[in-house]
């Protein structure tokens, strides 16, 4: 079966785009991928999107226009990953306007028909709230592909997720999907580039190859402040799951104290110290010791983030690499991730980790939208029971 898997997150830089074949084996998938790319947000679009999320509010006709208009931005890419060639669906995550887990509330917008209509197959979207109305978060979610990707009888693995939110997937030795414990940590990259954007006046929207803090110095004080004040998210136990509603930039208006007598570097430097910090004292209190850590995401190419990232893992015996280096493109893994969990849905499998999301209950994630639906679910019935177990 090949798949498109899209994703936008929330750094709302652009569209990731997966073309994957899937074939079912066993309880689990072989995977390959054919080819991904991220095609970025036209200035306009992304001006509007900034414009919407929080801390500002976006009215029913700016959330209708954007859904539209990031439907022929899905398109576009989808169109582009497939590279000329039939696909048998897409999957796509959408982009999340609004998050907040701890009420079960959350908002991906961008249009599935146009996915439909400008490739002419099913599309699945719509991931989260089925799992919202179980009692769950609505995220992670891909806490349940990262136990077929990563997991090793021999050994605890975590997988790290690096993008505007980080969030990470504790796999004990030998766990399956449903085993899986997973949670978002805190920031990711967003606040690093929400205070890149702000102190060069938009001319610069991240800090890239992470060039400002590796020339700056971690204010010490500072980043113990900055623990001690976002200290009533960073204690919650897991399950749990956050966004740009307490991590985004209206962060940096409420310390604005802390941050004024920074330099761009220095400030840079203090930001990744403080994202690594959170991830790292998560998993210091809640996963395994000394487990195999595997990043992906954005954040990834960010060697001062990766850099603080090791320095704080290594006391707690833990390694540190990127999913490339496990076969996975680093770049793709959350959109490669919702083709799969599409498959699920198309099957009709339960795919949400209840241990990352806190739903009472496992569901059948996603909505369909469908096009030749039959046709499709007579392949797939007929490639799983070719891929049967003997």
């Amino acid at each position: 079966m090949r798949a498109i898997g899209l994703m936008s997150g929330t750094s709302l830089d652009g569209i990731d785009a997966a073309c994957v074949e899937l074939r079912p084996r066993g309880a689990g998938y072989v995977l390959r991928l054919v080819r991904a790319l991220t095609m970025p947000f036209e200035p306009a679009l992304r001006a509007a999107l900034f414009d919407a999320v929080p801390p500002r509010a976006a009215s029913p006709a700016q959330v209708a226009a954007l859904d539209r208009e990031l439907g022929a931005a899905f398109a576009a890419a989808a169109r582009a990953v497939a590279g000329g060639e039939p696909v048998d669906f897409i999957a796509n995550h959408g982009l999340t306007l609004f998050h907040r887990g701890e009420a079960r509330e959350t908002l991906q917008i961008g249009s599935p028909y146009a996915l439909r209509d400008a490739l002419g197959a099913t599309v699945v979207f719509d991931f989260r709230r089925a799992d919202c109305a179980a009692g769950g978060n609505g995220a992670p979610l891909v806490p349940y592909v990262d136990a077929l990707l990563f997991a090793d009888p021999q050994a605890d693995v975590v997988a790290l997720n690096l993008g505007g939110i980080a969030n990470v997937t504790v796999l004990a030795r030998g766990a399956g999907p449903s085993q899986a414990r997973g949670w978002d940590t805190g920031p990711g990259n967003m606040l690093l580039d929400a205070f890149v954007r702000r102190r060069t006046n938009g001319a610069e929207d991240c800090d890239r190859d992470g060039a400002y803090a590796l020339r700056g110095s971690v204010d010490e004080r500072v980043l113990h402040e900055l623990l001690a004040r976002e200290a009533f998210y960073l204690a919650q136990p897991p399950p749990k799951s956050t966004g740009r509603e307490r991590f985004g930039e209206q962060l940096l208006d409420a310390h604005a104290d802390l941050f004024e007598a920074l330099t761009l570097p220095d400030g840079c430097a203090t930001l990744a110290a403080f994202t690594a910090a959170t991830i790292v004292h998560a998993l210091a209190a809640y996963a395994p010791p000394a487990p195999r850590t595997i990043a992906s995401g954005g954040g990834t190419h960010n060697p001062a983030l990766m850099r603080a990232l090791a320095a704080r893992l290594e006391p707690l015996g833990s390694t540190l690499a990127s999913s490339d280096e496990y076969g996975v493109d680093a770049d793709a893994k959350e959109a490669l991730a919702f083709a799969l969990l599409g498959y699920e849905t198309l099957r009709g499998r339960p795919a949400n980790a209840t241990g990352a999301t806190g739903a009472a209950r496992p569901v059948v994630l996603g909505a369909i939208v469908p096009c030749a639906l039959e046709a499709l679910l007579a392949k797939m019935r007929a490639e799983l029971t070719a891929n049967a177990p003997a």
